[in-house]
Formats: C-alpha cells, sequence, structure tokens
C-alpha cells in the first residue's frame, strides 16, 4: 500500500507538470485520436473492398483491434521511463534510482504518466463500442469481466516487453530499436484475428510473446465465435492470465539486469 501511495504522487506531479501546457496536451492527445481514426480508416477501406478477411467481418476484427489499442494505450502512458531507459544509463541517472529505498520498477513507472495517450485510448473505446453493438454482443457479467481481463492481460505483456527492451540497455547503453518489432509491431498484429497468419508467426506471437493469448484467444470466447485453430473454449477463458504469467518472467530477466549494472555508459 505504501507503494502505492507512492505511485499515486509520482503520478500527480507528472499530471500537474503536463497540465502547466495544457494546449499542448490537447493537441498532441486529439492528433494522436485522428492518426488513429486515419489508420482505423484504412481497415474500413480493406472491408468495405473485399467484404470479409478469411471469414473475419469488420465488426468481429474491430472487436480485436479496440481491445489492444485500450491496451496499448494504458501501457505506452504508464511505461514511459522504461521506453527512455537508455538514456538514463547513458548519464549515470539510473545510479539515483538504485540510491533510493523503493523498487527500481515502480521508480520506473512514476517517471511519467503520458497523458496524451488519451488520444488513443479514446479511439480504442470507440471502436470496441461500435464492435459491441454491432454484432449485439451478450455482453453479460462474465463477459465483461473477460473483456477486462482480456485488456489487463495485454497491458502485462506490453509491459513486459518494455521492461526486456529497457533491460537490454544494460548490456547495449543505446535501446535496441529492434524491440519496436514487438511493440508497436505487436499492436498491428494484434487488431487482426491470429488465425490470418501463419504457423510460425502464430508460434511466436503465442509461446513466446503471448499477445495472441490475451486479444486474440479471449476475443473469441467473448464474440463465441469458433476458433478456425481449434482452441478449447476453457482455454480461451483462461488465456490473460499468460500475461502476468509473461509480466513476471520479464521482472526475473529484469533483476538480472540491475545485478550487471556498471554506472554510467558514456
Amino acid at each position: 500500500m505504501t507503494g502505492l501511495r507512492l505511485y499515486g504522487r509520482y503520478a500527480a506531479v507528472s499530471l500537474r507538470s503536463q497540465l502547466q501546457y495544457r494546449a499542448s496536451v490537447v493537441m498532441q492527445s486529439i492528433g494522436a485520436f485522428m492518426v488513429t481514426v486515419v489508420e482505423f480508416l484504412g481497415m474500413w477501406a480493406l472491408f468495405d473492398r473485399f467484404g470479409q478477411v478469411r471469414g473475419w467481418t469488420l465488426p468481429e476484427v474491430a472487436l480485436f483491434y479496440g481491445m489492444i489499442s485500450i491496451s496499448w494505450s494504458l501501457c505506452d502512458a504508464l511505461g514511459r521511463g522504461f521506453e527512455v531507459f537508455g538514456t538514463m544509463v547513458k548519464a549515470g541517472d539510473f545510479d539515483r534510482v538504485l540510491v533510493r529505498p523503493r523498487s527500481t520498477v515502480l521508480q520506473l513507472l512514476g517517471v511519467e504518466l503520458t497523458l496524451r495517450r488519451i488520444g488513443r485510448f479514446t479511439q480504442g473505446v470507440l471502436v470496441l463500442g461500435y464492435a459491441i453493438a454491432s454484432l449485439d454482443v451478450d455482453l453479460s457479467v462474465p463477459r465483461a469481466l473477460l473483456v477486462l481481463a482480456a485488456i489487463i492481460g495485454s497491458i502485462c505483456v506490453f509491459l513486459g516487453l518494455l521492461v526486456l527492451q529497457a533491460t537490454t540497455a544494460f548490456w547495449t547503453t543505446e535501446t535496441l530499436e529492434v524491440w519496436h518489432a514487438f511493440t508497436y509491431g505487436g499492436v498491428t498484429m494484434s487488431q487482426y484475428p491470429l488465425s490470418i497468419y501463419r504457423s510460425w508467426f502464430r508460434d511466436l506471437f503465442t509461446y513466446i510473446i503471448p499477445l495472441g493469448c490475451v486479444n486474440y484467444l479471449p476475443g473469441l470466447a467473448i464474440l463465441g465465435h469458433p476458433d478456425p485453430l481449434g482452441t478449447p473454449v476453457i482455454v480461451q477463458w483462461l488465456a490473460p492470465l499468460a500475461g502476468p504469467v509473461f509480466l513476471v518472467l520479464a521482472l526475473q530477466v529484469w533483476k538480472i539486469g540491475v545485478r550487471h549494472y556498471r554506472s554510467t555508459g558514456s
């Protein structure tokens, strides 16, 4: 509870500092909203031309799109400290984090709560609402909880990827851009059903980076859609648990990286 109160103070300080420039926050949020709207219009144009993609309709795909957009926007807002960790290592600023009597992970999560991500979050909520309304999904309490679990599980996977990205900076100093293939690339991949991809690609994003587990499989259960890959329904309901497991494993790798920290890389 002490850690949560401390994070609350970090978040409050971050929000106050950003709200000193309200017009900037509003314009950046609107810009992010418009960019993602254009992105979804591209998806709409695809389905308007072809009608369906391997049996999937636009409202069905919109459900996956909306959930992953909400998840990534929240993770991107929370995990800014891990994204910029390479500069912290280079400048030796991580030394100050280590001497404070608090978790390094908590302190990095508190670096910034990025308010402008509300633009993408809003767009994701609107797309998810469109999907649910268009499909006439029976959003019972269990299914509503599954939507929430899928979003939380996806946030955990994305945070785990950001933690692993930051961990590599202990050895490379600079943050490796290759990780964007799994973060930003993972967002794009998860906007479509996993079944449309090749088998090796599905295996990568199911068993190694479990974005398919936390977004695609719960989405099937919410839609009541049979899985073309033959996944049992019980697995679809339990799949969001892969997110917290992945995050815990990533944090263990982080601890190894912290033990190998050798101060400034400049």
